[in-house]
């Protein structure tokens, strides 16, 4: 059975146009992307993973990954391992005019949790209880948290600590079905999503390997979750989350973006992290996007690809992208 099929979805007082998300993923949700998403009809974007010290401490870095100027609803996911600290992470997110703060308890990356943050958290659901008792009660936003199934297969405990978190007043879950032992192998299990459906009254977001609209409907089907979250499925494509929204909410769905939209979401996402990032950092992170949307063009071009990767000229970027993104060749009559 699906979740509420209703297109207009809440959590807490917030009120959100749809059921398809884009997911926190480390060095990949900068705004420009999230812009983009939200462009094409992404419920709900939400920002890369903030480490709450180095965000208490003002970090460069961190303040770009926390930067929201120009979304609809403004998302910033925290991580850490200590209460005091996401307390004071979570207030200083909501100063900063985030609309829900997300705490992180799936990452599974080694230097994330062997600080005892992310996935570790689920190792010791006391522990993870009582930063999340402290970043709500910091905050008058929504509280959501973000988890996997749990540390490995011998210990999915994502249920109960689903339970212990709609206790302490969290608005909403979100799991990815694999463990943190599993990284990113084999295929994500929706089904077991369900147990943490099956475990809470909170709203339920399924995240893992949805890279179709068809996928996203198995995916509700096995988890009985209310939402979707996409992750890797939107790289080179960000407009693939507003496809998925429109689909869940029952309406028709429109062509896919022409090439030359496509150009211009691409540009414009450069631009911006030029302009973020400044041109030496923007041209190095921007490569992994611009790898994606050349993944995507019309006519996809191994040789041009690894140009447009490699460069290290912005206007080269630019007429490369241009080249990759021209209309397709009209047919020749027989």
């Amino acid at each position: 059975m699906l979740g509420n099929p209703a297109s207009e979805f809440a959590v807490g007082a917030l009120k959100l146009p749809g059921r398809a998300f884009l997911a926190p993923m480390a060095g990949v949700t900068d705004l420009g992307m999230r812009r983009a998403a939200q462009r094409f009809g992404a419920a709900l974007t939400v920002t890369e993973m903030l480490d709450a010290d180095f965000y208490l401490g003002r970090d460069p870095a961190a303040a770009l990954r926390a930067e929201g100027a120009g979304l609809r609803h403004h998302v910033i996911q925290i991580a850490g391992c200590r209460a005091e600290t996401m307390a004071e992470g979570a207030r200083r997110a909501e100063a900063a005019g985030a609309a829900m703060i997300d705490i992180n308890m799936g990452c599974p990356a080694k230097r994330v949790t062997g600080g005892f943050a992310g996935s570790a958290l689920m190792r010791d659901l006391d522990l993870a209880v009582s930063l999340i008792r402290a970043v709500v009660g910091a905050v008058n936003v929504p509280v959501s948290v973000k988890m996997r199934l749990g540390w490995d297969m011998h210990s999915l405990n994502a249920p109960e600590l689903a339970r212990r978190a709609e206790a302490e007043g969290v608005a909403m879950l979100t799991v990815h079905g694999r463990s943190r032992c599993q990284f990113y192998q084999g295929k994500a299990d929706w089904a077991a999503i369900g147990r943490v459906r099956q475990a809470t009254s909170l709203p339920v977001v399924a995240n893992g390997d949805c890279t179709s609209l068809a996928e996203a409907d198995e995916m509700l089907r096995l988890s009985g979750a209310d939402a979707v979250m996409i992750g890797r499925g939107a790289i080179g494509r960000p407009w693939f989350v507003g496809a998925v929204a429109r689909h869940l909410a029952g309406l028709p769905q429109a062509p896919g973006p022409d090439a030359a939209t496509r150009l211009a979401v691409a540009r414009g996402h450069y631009r911006t992290l030029l302009e973020l990032m400044g041109t030496e950092h923007g041209l190095r992170h921007a490569r992994k996007h611009l790898a994606g949307y050349a993944a995507h063009a019309p006519r996809p071009d191994a040789a041009l690809r690894h140009r447009l990767i490699t460069s290290e000229n912005p206007a080269d970027v630019e007429s490369l992208l241009e080249i990759l993104f021209e209309s397709e060749e009209p047919a020749v009559a027989a």
